[in-house]
């Protein structure tokens, strides 16, 4: 026998292994002991190691046997269980599932969503991968990702979005600044020649064309560039300058730093959205998508 075992093979030599009697093994399996033998023959052959000692008083395990028993329980168990596993993928509720997310959506943000996926889809298993927009963006176009957790603006006819959080954007500020102490909202006057701590227009555009677009920020004015706000924040606690970040950044908890409002016209510019091509069909994403209504702002 050249081309494999088969799965009858491995369920008569457990129900022998267990028996330890190949005639009540036979009975067990509703079986002639004659084929059942040749079965464990056929598997002994493609093994290439004896399995079974037989003898006037029955059969006992060699120790290849014992170790090879393991192995097929395990194998038999899987193949039960596959037909299951199939039904469930098919319906959503077992899979995988591959989400994008941006650095600072772990500030509170991702946890929440895994935290729902896992208590509502246990048998749905993430992959994680942290990514600025734009590459996941172009992950999800190559079939990467199934789900992005991206910032916008996206080309609404290649991708379905939902808003998963909105939050306000805070002046960062060396603790002990003066305009920490200010009891009001930080305008233009507050910040004018203040040493700024800029996001990068290409590594972090976003939040980019979004301060741009909010806070009259001089060039002249800017420090330092850098892409993670993370990094901003301890350059603010190194006392290196301002620097304009999402409310969610409070959680970080990094000493030496304090925060304050910010007098904009909209109160809570920064978008986190659900990101998906629309052509998706995903079981497992639909049911994610499905779960996750109930955390979408």
């Amino acid at each position: 026998m050249s081309g494999g075992f088969t799965f009858e093979q491995l369920r008569g030599f457990v129900a022998v292994a267990e028996e330890l009697h190949f005639g009540r093994a036979a009975a067990r399996l509703r079986m002639t002991q004659p084929p059942l033998s040749r079965q464990v023959q056929k598997l002994e052959q493609f093994v290439g190691a004896r399995l079974l000692e037989r003898n006037n008083r029955g059969v006992a395990l060699t120790t290849a046997g014992s170790a090879f028993l393991t192995e097929a329980r395990r194998l038999l168990a899987a193949a039960d269980a596959a037909p299951d596993l199939a039904r469930r993928v098919a319906a959503g509720s077992a899979g995988l599932v591959r989400i994008g997310f941006t650095a600072a959506s772990t500030y509170g943000t991702l946890g929440e969503v895994l935290n729902l996926i896992a208590a509502e889809l246990p048998d749905v298993a993430v992959a994680l991968r942290e990514m600025v927009t734009r590459d996941q963006v172009a992950a999800l176009q190559t079939g990467e990702l199934d789900l992005g957790m991206a910032r916008p603006p996206f080309d609404t006819g290649t991708f379905a979005s939902r808003l998963l959080q909105r939050e306000a954007l805070l002046a960062a500020l060396p603790a002990a600044h003066p305009l920490a102490r200010l009891d009001r909202p930080l305008g233009a006057a507050d910040l004018a020649g203040e040493p700024v701590i800029m996001h990068s227009p290409t590594e972090a555009r976003y939040f980019y064309d979004l301060v741009v677009g909010l806070v009259p920020v001089a060039h002249t004015d800017v420090v330092h560039t850098v892409s993670q706000i993370l990094t901003m924040i301890w350059l603010v606690a190194a006392g290196r300058g301002i620097a304009f970040v999402p409310a969610s950044a409070v959680r970080l908890g990094i000493p030496g730093v304090a925060f304050a409002p910010l007098d904009t016209h909209t109160s809570e510019p920064v978008e986190l959205h659900l990101l998906w091509l629309r052509e998706a069909v995903d079981p497992p994403l639909r049911s994610v998508l499905r779960v996750l209504e109930q955390c979408t702002a």
